[in-house]
């Protein structure tokens, strides 16, 4: 999702990325956030799938509301990123519109930019299947989104919070299918006060990085 056509100075954008994959690795997905044009940092996480994604559809879903904003692969939360204004964090809150591309991102996107796009393949294409888009009841996001929609898309009640079974397999993803959180990237981001809803992990980060070398 992103506004950049009517804010093209100050956009927000929210998405999901898949980077593609080595071949026998598993395939990464990407999740960005920018708020009022903090373009310089981009709230990146990537995870590997722990499953094949071209082996048959899957959910992709993106909850955003006025509080926080989760990203959730078959209703399970791999992010949250709340609403931070107060300490500084940008939070993408003005009305975006929801685009779907394919781009060529071989510089980086897969292992560093080591495997690039190979057009022989060409023509891509993507699929997809019970597509829904769903919006709050006013453009001030008053927390009215359908109680039905997050029962039926999201498996949440309250939009404004995850379940505590939810908040639990969040865990499990963060633990065991992260690979990179722009948190603890200190080669980009070495001064704390650009991230600064960061600083409890980079200290986990790197008191975990001390007691490795220890």
């Amino acid at each position: 999702m992103s506004n950049n056509e009517v804010y093209p100075k100050n956009h927000d954008e929210v998405d999901f990325e898949f980077l593609g994959t080595v071949p026998g690795e598993p395939y990464t997905i990407q999740t960005n956030i920018y708020g009022n044009g903090v373009t310089h940092i981009g709230r990146e996480q990537r995870f590997h799938l722990w499953f094949d994604p071209t082996e048959s559809f899957h959910n992709y879903s993106l909850l955003w509301t006025t509080n926080h904003t989760v990203f959730f692969v078959d209703n399970i939360p791999i992010w949250e990123f709340s609403k931070l204004e107060e300490i500084g964090a940008q939070y993408p809150s003005k009305q975006m519109s929801l685009y779907a591309t394919i781009w060529d991102a071989s510089r980086w996107a897969t292992d560093g930019g080591r495997y690039r796009v190979d057009y022989q393949y060409q023509p891509f294409t993507a699929t997809y299947a019970n597509f829904i888009v769903k919006r709050c009841s006013s453009y001030s996001f008053s927390m009215t989104i359908s109680q039905d929609l997050c029962t039926s898309v999201f498996n949440i009640s309250n939009p404004s919070q995850l379940t505590e079974k939810q908040q639990e397999a969040l865990k499990w993803v963060q633990l065991n299918h992260r690979v990179y959180s722009y948190c603890t990237d200190i080669g980009r981001y070495p001064d704390m006060t650009e991230i600064p809803e960061c600083a409890a992990e980079r200290a986990e980060a790197t008191n975990q990085t001390r007691m490795d070398h220890a």
